[in-house]
């Protein structure tokens, strides 16, 4: 059987998930709002590839423009 990402408790901001022998904490707010106490949860992660090559710009842009101005 494949290893499930159950809500163990809530402390503060933040849900404990179990994950087999692992257990994480994972914002509050990112969940469902009704998400209760041994629930079961199923992710799904998408990579943003666009907002990925902005910020990569950005960032390119704003390390240049750093490296630029120390010499």
């Amino acid at each position: 059987m494949d290893k499930l990402c159950i809500v163990d408790r809530f402390e503060d901001d933040y849900a404990v998930i179990e994950y087999g022998e692992l257990s994480f904490n994972f914002p509050k707010e990112l969940l469902p709002m009704h998400i209760n106490e041994g629930d079961v949860l199923d992710f799904h992660i998408i990579v943003d590839t666009d907002m990925t090559i902005k910020r990569s710009k950005k960032i390119k842009t704003k390390m240049d423009q750093v490296f630029k101005n120390e010499d």
